[in-house]
């Protein structure tokens, strides 16, 4: 399957199971979207009527870009087969039961009280509470004995809030590192936080220990604080940029990100973006709200568009400040075409419910934060393992090619075939699509590939 495009002056082709890239002019885009419906003749004779007026554009000109291009499906980077569809079933199976990674719910609490949460205000539809050190190190306890031969485990610090449980966070990581040498294990180790509850204790330990800092911030002022208040109703961002700023100053800058969420408040989101770097912050990310379709947040099919928009208008803002010598980072524009994810991360994704779960205060197991506190979704504990074998396989099933409507879109090894979160809070099943999402994630990795191909360029 070939995918074309236009953007910012770049015509571009993708084959989308090879994953080659082309970059073309104006009449090699034309002849490869004629080449697999006209014959040559047809080619030819529409070309030179399109452009037989450009001297350069000649009947012997046209002829050999349609040999290149016939050269390029004969070497499999134009219409290649799709030879991974009968992996999606087994490369996870070999992966066995190995989990590599796990978010641990160190607060089921949290000092703001944001109306669009995904998480109920921390609470995540139940009570709330604090992880005690001991069910965090038989958390710890339970990825090592379930790792296999993987060296490198990843634990996440989440909420709620995490700051909230600041005692319990050090001492997990202290018993983390105590076990490294002799687990033969090494741990790295994110934290997302709000910002209330940072002081200089928390950004020395963070940039001593944590291999990641997720800081939240909507953006402009008014945007922040529209809905990221306290229970007062108070705003905060006055109370977290001085922080946040101190914090990634200290941390030279690196290994962080800005996380944002946009609403139906403000789809032109690359206004935020855009002040958030003025603030001094050069590693960025923004994400879609995750709500119910009658949300006052949610996105509207208007919003969807105008936020396509958006994305083109960052990708060109971004190359600006590159060529300028003050570029800045967009996590979804961050693309390896040489050296990217490999075939196996291409099939079955973020491994959520298999190779990922998420671990609530009591110590029961979820296949992401996002499915937390929704029972149905529950996969077992931290002392018995997985339980709800049923379960975990069917998020073993769960890869590009396990939904229909992926069958012919050619982002399907871009996206893994999406979010199973987002699919199964829009259509009830993890093997769902969400639609509006599918669009966003295509706009996005045509923004990325177009940058790619400016730098090359330039």
């Amino acid at each position: 399957m070939v995918h074309q495009f236009k953007l910012n002056g770049y015509c571009i082709a993708v084959d989308s199971a090879s994953g080659a890239i082309h970059v073309l002019d104006d009449v090699a885009y034309d002849i490869v979207a004629m080449y697999k419906t006209s014959t040559e003749e047809e080619i030819v004779a529409a070309v030179m009527q399109r452009y037989g007026s450009r001297p350069d554009v000649t009947e012997e000109e046209i002829r050999a870009c349609i040999a290149d291009v016939k050269s390029l499906e004969q070497a499999g980077k134009l219409w290649a087969e799709d030879v991974f569809a009968p992996m999606a079933g087994v490369l996870k199976e070999r992966s066995g039961d190995i989990v590599k990674a796990l978010c641990l719910h160190v607060a089921h609490t949290c000092n703001l009280n944001c109306s669009y949460c995904f998480a109920s205000q921390g609470r995540f539809h139940g009570e709330r509470a604090l992880m005690s050190f001991e069910t965090g190190k038989r958390a710890l306890d339970f990825l090592v004995e379930h790792s296999g031969a993987r060296r490198n485990l990843e634990v996440d610090f989440f909420g709620g809030e995490p700051l909230m449980n600041w005692e319990v966070v050090k001492q997990l990581v202290a018993y983390a590192r105590s076990i490294e040498r002799e687990k033969r294990k090494n741990f790295r180790f994110t934290l997302t936080t709000n910002g209330m509850l940072i002081n200089d204790e928390v950004i020395d330990f963070c940039n001593r220990e944590m291999s990641n800092v997720v800081l939240s911030l909507d953006g402009r002022k008014e945007t922040h604080d529209r809905l990221r208040v306290d229970y007062a109703g108070n705003g905060s961002y006055d109370r977290i940029v001085p922080l946040f700023q101190k914090l990634v100053a200290a941390r030279g800058g690196k290994n962080y990100y800005m996380r944002g969420t946009f609403t139906h408040a403000n789809p032109d989101f690359t206004e935020d973006l855009f002040h958030m770097a003025d603030l001094g912050f050069t590693e960025l990310s923004m994400e879609p709200v995750v709500c119910a379709p009658d949300d006052p947040a949610a996105l509207t099919p208007e919003d969807i568009e105008t936020v396509k928009a958006q994305y083109e208008l960052l990708a060109r803002d971004m190359l600006r400040r590159r060529r300028e010598g003050h570029p800045i980072t967009f996590y979804h524009y961050m693309l390896d075409l040489s050296g990217g994810p490999c075939i196996y991360k291409r099939i079955s994704g973020c491994g959520s419910g298999t190779e990922y779960m998420a671990v609530t205060p009591w110590g029961d197991l979820y296949p992401c934060h996002q499915f937390v506190g929704e029972e149905k979704w529950k996969l077992g504990d931290i002392w018995q393992g997985v339980t709800n074998t049923a379960l975990r396989e069917e998020f073993r099933a769960c890869n590009a090619y396990a939904r229909p409507e992926c069958a012919d879109c050619w982002a399907r090894l871009w996206c893994s075939g999406g979010c199973a979160a987002n699919a199964m809070h829009a259509t009830g099943s993890i093997r769902g699509v969400y639609a509006p999402g599918c669009e966003l994630f295509k706009k996005r990795i045509e923004c990325a590939i177009m940058m790619k191909a400016a730098e090359e360029a330039e």
